[in-house]
């Protein structure tokens, strides 16, 4: 067992490539190995935050892998990274192999792979006050040098926003196809706006939309099951139409599904007979379909 000293100093280093540590700076990243057998890579958008990218991004992966298909997930919310804790991995040590940094499995089964910049992190309190640069760089690092392996899905989890995460993952990806992205909305007229913008960088980039999840999408009753309307429904929907954009489906607000990412369960496996786990199910396959029709 190593000590905490040692475990900090180890992010220390991983962390200084972004500070010009030519040792890591080196690594060939100009290779496409790592994504190399990467089949599909999707791109998790919004334009506004607080509607719940990193849970659709959560619950999809646990969809997709309930399937039977290897995924991965590319944290790049560098200031926000909640991902671990959503599936419970805690600070798990970054090691670096012949082909990069191997990525942190959530199973035995290697099934569910992911990198977060909340695993280098010396304290998970501590802020990421970083300029443009700085983010590039490490995004950069994230995409050339992350030892992937077999993946039948990338999921690419970005903040709010159409900046430099975005434009860096993109510029990083250029020699990879990127299938195309899912993008995420709640059902109020606030957020379909902003999400509007977020169609628009899709188009001047080049990035195809593979749909609009509706997020927040009425309330699921814990005793009874019933379905309330407690904000509004159908703007997700209403959006994708004015846009010719697909509607992948409607995830409502459900306690279980809330309880579950809070204490980093698996809901897809704890509540496979709810009417929320048909609905992120359904998704999963029309994107899977979407996928391979592309």
């Amino acid at each position: 067992m190593i000590g905490q000293r040692e475990r900090d100093d180890r992010r220390k280093s991983t962390l200084s490539c972004v500070h010009g540590d030519p040792q890591i700076q080196n690594m060939d990243q100009s290779n496409d190995g790592s994504l190399a057998q990467v089949r599909h890579v999707v791109l998790v958008l919004s334009g506004k935050g607080g509607v719940g990218k990193s849970t659709i991004t959560t619950e999809l992966a646990l969809a997709l892998r309930h399937a039977g298909k290897k995924v991965g997930i590319l944290d790049v919310d560098l200031c926000g990274p909640s991902i671990p804790r959503m599936l419970s991995v805690g600070r798990p040590d970054v090691h670096q192999c012949d082909s990069g940094w191997v990525p942190v499995y959530t199973d035995a089964q290697k099934s569910l792979a992911l990198m977060s910049i909340g695993f280098l992190m010396e304290d998970p309190d501590e802020a990421v006050v970083w300029r443009g640069p700085k983010k590039t760089a490490l995004i950069a690092q994230f995409v050339s040098d992350v030892a992937w392996g077999e993946l039948d899905v990338l999921l690419v989890d970005t903040p709010p926003g159409t900046s430099d995460e975005h434009l860096a993952v993109l510029e990083n990806l250029k020699k990879h196809r990127v299938d195309g992205a899912v993008l995420v909305t709640t059902p109020q007229a606030v957020s379909t706006g902003d999400v509007r913008r977020e169609i628009t960088f899709c188009k001047k980039t080049g990035v195809r939309i593979l749909g609009i999840i509706e997020n927040m999408s009425g309330f699921v009753c814990p005793h009874c099951s019933e379905c309330s309307n407690i904000f509004s429904r159908g703007g997700g929907e209403e959006l994708a139409k004015l846009t010719g954009s697909e509607f992948l489906g409607s995830v409502p607000l459900d306690p279980q599904l809330s309880r579950c990412i809070e204490e980093g369960e698996d809901f897809t496996q704890l509540f496979s007979e709810s009417t929320t786990f048909s609905a992120i199910s359904s998704i999963s396959q029309t994107l899977l379909s979407s996928l391979q029709t592309a």
